[in-house]
């Protein structure tokens, strides 16, 4: 029997949150445990000290374990950071998928930076909100036409320029090949790949972006959708 994946929603709009109710019920492999519209009420405290959820209005979740999902929507009446909220989130293991009315493309890559694993805007369907899900909770990022489009056009000096060479090592060695499989791949030596490699390291460097480990590098892929998704 298929893993059901447990989702949360973050979003002060009673209308969607009943909408979102309605629709997820009716997918036997997700199941909603809980609805919040803030991410304090979701977390069930202001201090950090109480368990998962107690006391978040809907949730039924028979333990203290957090959702493999939460949707939370990026702009929140209480006036929280988006980003403070992704960070918070993510420190419970929970993965995050933004959800907004408008694609605006500076938060979107605020979102991402933070931490955020995709960007949905509300006006796209039951089918697509579920592929997102899946993706996220089998560890792929959420991919959109709304993120693909920010990130194509992030000019932000935390993203570096790489050079087709250097994102496709990149791209093979974060990824699972071996810096020698990834060098034969490409047609050049292990020696020189290291070097594509040490430069893509250090122009994250640069950027802010300390990329040691090769956890750090598929961490910035993701971050960055070098993947092209």
């Amino acid at each position: 029997m298929a893993r059901v994946i447990t989702v949360a929603v973050v979003d002060d709009d009673r209308m969607l949150l009943d909408g979102l109710r309605a629709w997820l019920g009716g997918v036997p492999e997700l199941r909603l445990v809980a609805t919040a519209a803030t991410v304090g009420e979701l977390l069930g405290t202001t201090d950090g000290h109480l368990p998962y959820g107690a006391g978040a209005p809907g949730y039924t979740a028979p333990d203290t374990a957090p959702p493999d999902i939460v949707l939370l929507d990026l702009v929140l009446r209480d006036g929280s950071a988006p980003t403070d909220n992704i960070r918070r989130l993510l420190r419970t293991g929970s993965r995050v998928l933004m959800i907004s009315t408008v694609p605006d493309r500076s938060r979107i890559i605020e979102a991402i930076r933070a931490g955020a694993d995709g960007y949905l805007t509300k006006d796209h369907d039951l089918p697509t909100l579920v592929t997102a899900i899946k993706d996220l909770a089998t560890g792929r990022g959420a991919h959109s036409p709304e993120l693909a489009f920010a990130c194509a056009h992030d000019s932000s000096p935390a993203r570096p320029r790489l050079s087709p060479r250097e994102r496709q090592i990149l791209l093979d060695y974060a990824f699972g090949m071996t810096l020698k499989s990834a060098a034969r791949r490409a047609g050049i030596t292990v020696h020189t790949a290291k070097d594509y490699l040490d430069r893509v390291k250090a122009k994250y460097q640069q950027a802010g972006r300390p990329t040691y480990t090769k956890l750090d590098l598929a961490r910035r892929v993701r971050e960055d959708h070098l993947d092209g998704g």
